[in-house]
């Protein structure tokens, strides 16, 4: 019978008339020499900062939950959540046109992206916040005629959150578009064609056969858009939309406590970006079931694994 288990998967060797030996792996000395070295400076790093009186930590404290400060996480996070629908929804459109054999949808598309990931959000952001100096009215009517269906003014329609959602959601869709895309190309084309010659149409196939498995490629990228997402919302600060980072800097410029302040953003960042890292970990997961990196596992969980597999080696012999 051919032995069909790694040798790594054996601790001890059976020879007859020979003890058991253990097998003890190498030690990586350079390895805990620079785990030690980098935990030092994290110490050091981190009691410089708790012993900075400049940093005054009464103000951070007094701030940290403040209803200011949430009523700016609660535009900050529905910022986030409708931006990266919007941009999702209308990236995987443009993607599929991209992909599209007609000429004139695949130039719309790459005119799209052209534009729209070709100017930086910054200057998106100010562009819709200022869009009534372009189009004083909008209105909806027939084209080159005067009927006209709806009309209103532009500043009662674009608020300062609806602008900023409009740039946020139209510039995530040019680079949502090209991960989608990625993903559609990395599907075999022989799912597609084997779909097609059961009779399913080219939508249905898109959506039953062809996504679900660009999912795999598409949501590592996909999930740090959305933490870049959040993070990019504080650049709405520029046309006031009253997000966490606008509600920030006008308590600083009451207060001129500009780094404490700083400070309570950061930490309340901090926090928001690693709770989206738990679901896109388990997202990345679920679609990566059955690839050789999906059994991946860090290091500090083979850390963990290994102590309590010491300590229950441990326990068994001393119940010897």
């Amino acid at each position: 019978m051919i032995d069909t288990k790694s040798p790594a998967d054996h601790t001890t060797t059976s020879a007859p008339g020979v003890r058991d030996l253990e097998i003890v792996p190498v030690r990586n000395y350079g390895r805990w020499i620079a785990a030690v070295a980098s935990l030092l400076a994290l110490v050091g790093l981190i009691g410089s900062l708790a012993k900075n009186d400049n940093l005054h930590w009464d103000v951070v404290g007094r701030y940290l939950f403040a209803d200011l400060i949430f009523d700016g996480l609660t535009t900050t996070l529905w910022l986030t959540a409708a931006a990266m629908l919007l941009g999702l929804g209308l990236g995987t459109l443009i993607a599929v046109m991209r992909l599209s054999a007609s000429p004139v949808l695949y130039g719309l598309a790459n005119a799209f992206v052209w534009v729209f990931r070709g100017t930086p959000l910054l200057v998106q952001i100010i562009f819709w916040g200022y869009a009534a100096a372009l189009y004083k009215y909008v209105k909806i009517g027939i084209p080159f005629t005067e009927v006209t269906f709806f009309q209103a003014e532009t500043n009662t329609l674009l608020t300062p959150a609806i602008a900023a959602l409009l740039a946020l959601g139209l510039n995530e869709a040019a680079y949502a578009s090209e991960i989608v895309r990625a993903g559609i190309q990395s599907v075999d084309p022989g799912q597609a064609e084997a779909a097609h010659s059961l009779g399913m149409r080219p939508a249905l196939t898109m959506r039953r056969i062809v996504l679900p498995q660009a999912m795999r490629v598409i949501i590592p990228p996909m999930g740090n858009e959305t933490i870049n997402m959040l993070k990019m919302t504080a650049l709405v600060s520029v046309i006031s939309a009253h997000d966490l980072m606008s509600n920030i800097q006008d308590v600083y410029a009451q207060n001129y406590q500009v780094i404490p302040m700083l400070v309570v953003a950061s930490l309340w960042y901090l926090a928001l970006v690693t709770l989206l890292g738990v679901p896109q970990a388990w997202l990345e997961r679920r679609y990566g079931r059955g690839t050789t990196r999906a059994g991946h596992v860090s290091p500090f969980r083979r850390l963990l694994g290994g102590t309590v597999e010491r300590l229950g080696k441990n326990s068994k012999e001393r119940n010897r």
